[in-house]
């Protein structure tokens, strides 16, 4: 799986959001800058499974994320 600008992924990496997103029943949205650590790949090939404070099952799409 490869992020928005073409970097290999693997669990356990950290990415930064690439722009600002709003988080359906969350009722938060995540800023661009912002760091999410210890990823795990799914599945699908374009979906990243995360963690963030207070938002359980946090699923990312790749193109939205930059490794760091």
């Amino acid at each position: 799986m490869r992020d928005s600008v073409g970097n290999l992924l693997a669990d356990g990496d950290s990415v930064t959001l690439i722009k600002d997103l709003k988080v359906k029943g969350a009722g938060q949205t995540l800023k661009r800058g912002t760091v999410i650590r210890s990823i795990r790949l799914t599945g699908d090939e374009q979906e990243i499974d995360c963690r963030y404070e207070g938002i359980k099952g946090l699923v990312l799409r790749a193109e939205f994320v930059r490794k760091v």
